[in-house]
């Protein structure tokens, strides 16, 4: 069995002292692709610099709503310039979040869309970061259509922006709060999710999947979001890891 986990951050500090043994273990373990998520400039020109060392791996590149003070400058032209690499596979993640910022919704507005916009030049899909900032989400989507759509990741649990989502042609990738003892609608989200529009994700190092919450995530633990959907769905393990696998090459289909 081959899984793909679709969203991790090897580029976080969590994972200096080990980075190299665990990413290999990792694969060593069935992971036989991850994407390396940046969020920010420096964040995403090291997640290219940890992908080029592994034929499995690739990055996305772009500025999330949480680290957008930091930009300087022209920032779409060096986001431009670093997905020029080969391992870049989509613009993100990049979205809202009005949980962590609530004072300057409309720059993350402004950001988002010229981010947007960016993918669409380049013809990339976008990696969606959205928390308790639903319906700007959608309508920003709705307003820019990004051509070749892209994926919500780590998605939050809302009927509404999942319905949506779909309408609007996105992928929706669960992670490990699908399989928190409190997540109590999580088997209605999943169930309204086809198969053909699900992937699967650790966003490690952070929310780590029961049984092993509380410790440092890592892409070893995708196999419990797999088994999660599974039980769910009323499917094997090997039928959710096969079709999330080719639902992601579907989504970042420029090289993998």
């Amino acid at each position: 069995m081959e899984l793909f986990d679709s969203h991790a951050h090897y580029n976080d500090e969590k994972f200096d002292d080990d980075r190299d043994t665990i990413i290999k273990e990792a694969y060593n373990s069935g992971i036989t692709t991850i994407i390396n998520a940046g969020y920010s400039l420096e964040s995403s020109k090291k997640a290219i610099e940890i992908a080029n060392q592994y034929k499995f791996m690739y990055a996305t590149v772009g500025v999330s709503p949480n680290d957008i003070e930091d930009l300087k400058g022209n920032y779409i032209e060096d986001i431009e310039e670093l997905a020029k690499s080969y391992k870049v596979v989509a613009i993100g993640e990049i979205g809202l979040d009005y949980y962590w910022n609530k004072e300057n919704k409309e720059k993350q507005k402004e950001i988002f869309m010229e981010q947007i916009k960016l993918a669409n030049k380049l013809d990339l899909p976008i990696v969606i970061h959205t928390r308790e900032a639903v319906m700007d989400t959608i309508d920003i989507l709705k307003k820019i259509e990004c051509k070749k759509r892209g994926v919500f990741h780590c998605c939050p649990l809302n009927r509404e922006l999942v319905k949506e989502a779909l309408k609007l042609g996105f992928y929706i990738s669960f992670a490990g709060p699908v399989t928190f003892k409190n997540s109590k609608n999580a088997a209605e989200i999943i169930n309204l999710v086809p198969i053909e529009r699900i992937l699967i994700e650790t966003d490690s190092p952070y929310l780590s999947p029961e049984p092993v919450r509380g410790t440092r995530n890592d892409s070893r633990n995708v196999k419990y979001i797999a088994q999660k959907i599974a039980d769910i769905k009323g499917l094997t393990v090997e039928e959710i890891a096969k079709q999330t696998y080719k639902n992601a090459q579907k989504i970042f289909e420029r090289k993998i």
